[in-house]
């Protein structure tokens, strides 16, 4: 896979387990998540490849929901998952979960999945003409969130 198009990396002092716990309770994620408000389960969990969740995102006025597709589960290493808009590649998002002696290393990553054609569409409906940019913001004010919200619990 080619480079990630926005990626930040965070150390937690909490075991890899509870990390990846985190990243796959979608409440959780919607707590912590920057454009993320709230997500639900299309499909029966626990996390697997193939399992589907949609996303109500929010970004200032706007607002539009998007239909995540489980790549990856792999528990305290990785979670993984496909957005598209109908037959629309969007983006495909990876939390990749390293253990370390104090803890843990979580890396989120994103790849840009849309045609040249679906930009402008995606503009508009998020209100970020840069969706690069936005999303590399997004992920280190997420990552910031999840150790704020691992502190709390």
């Amino acid at each position: 896979m080619v480079e990630p198009t926005a990626s930040a990396r965070l150390e937690l002092p909490i075991p890899a387990e509870r990390a990846y716990r985190m990243v796959t309770d979608l409440d959780t994620l919607a707590t912590v998540s920057a454009e993320v408000h709230a997500c639900e389960w299309l499909d029966e969990p626990p996390p697997r490849p193939g399992v589907r969740f949609r996303g109500f995102n929010r970004n200032g006025d706007r607002s539009w929901s998007t239909v995540a597709t489980v790549r990856v589960a792999d528990p305290e290493r990785c979670f993984a998952f496909d957005v598209d808009d109908g037959d629309t590649p969007v983006s495909h998002w990876r939390y990749e979960i390293h253990p370390t002696d104090t803890g843990c290393v979580v890396v989120e990553s994103t790849w840009d999945r849309r045609p040249e054609w679906y930009t402008p569409v995606s503009a508009e409906t998020t209100g970020e003409p840069e969706r690069g940019a936005a999303n590399q913001r997004n992920i280190e004010r997420t990552l910031r969130a999840l150790r704020a919200f691992s502190e709390r619990e």
